[in-house]
């Protein structure tokens, strides 16, 4: 496996360890609770993430297949460098908030507080699925976004992309813990 594919499953884990350390005793009060009704809660943030990385499963099936071919628009669109720069940039930015391009990605109001059990499983089994492609062109494969299809973006791109939307939503989830009215622990609150 090359230091690439290395890099991207290691970045994941990182953060998958990183939640499981940083809200893994969280309540359910404090994993649904949320700053304002238009915000998301730090389980909200941890949901999003699976069902918007689950997007790609069927492209990874076919990719670690080996029947997976790049479509005509995805042989040929001209502004597939520019949809891959254009999506790494919006993921990476926590300045703007952004509408989810989706219904089938927007979580529910109320997260089980089995959340963080199901991110670091869905993690391992992203990091498998991402294995299971290290033999992929990274470059010269092309997908197309599940949720707009006329974006196209290499496999690379889509990679660093699926990280940095990880990332994003881990210090989302991090801000509504800092944010005025979270909800404290029982047990810090029973010490003071």
């Amino acid at each position: 496996m090359d230091e690439r594919i290395k890099q991207i499953t290691s970045d994941l884990k990182q953060v998958a360890d990183d939640t499981h350390a940083i809200f893994g005793a969280f309540s359910s009060e404090q994993l649904n609770w949320k700053p304002a009704a238009d915000s998301w809660s730090v389980g909200q943030c941890f949901e999003h993430i699976i069902k918007t990385n689950e997007m790609f499963y069927p492209e990874f099936e076919k990719l670690a297949s080996g029947t997976r071919k790049n479509s005509l628009i995805e042989n040929y669109s001209p502004l597939s460098g520019f949809f891959g720069r254009f999506l790494i940039k919006s993921v990476s930015e926590d300045s703007k908030k952004a509408k989810v391009p989706s219904k089938a990605i927007v979580p529910p109001s109320n997260i089980s507080p089995d959340i963080f059990h199901r991110f670091a499983i869905h993690i391992e089994e992203l990091n498998r699925r991402v294995e299971s492609c290290a033999s992929a062109d990274r470059q010269k494969t092309v997908v197309t976004s599940p949720f707009l299809a006329l974006a196209t973006y290499t496999l690379e791109d889509a990679y660093t992309a699926m990280v940095e939307h990880t990332r994003r939503h881990f210090r989302q989830a991090k801000r509504v813990t800092e944010a005025d009215g979270f909800p404290q622990a029982v047990a810090a609150a029973a010490q003071e």
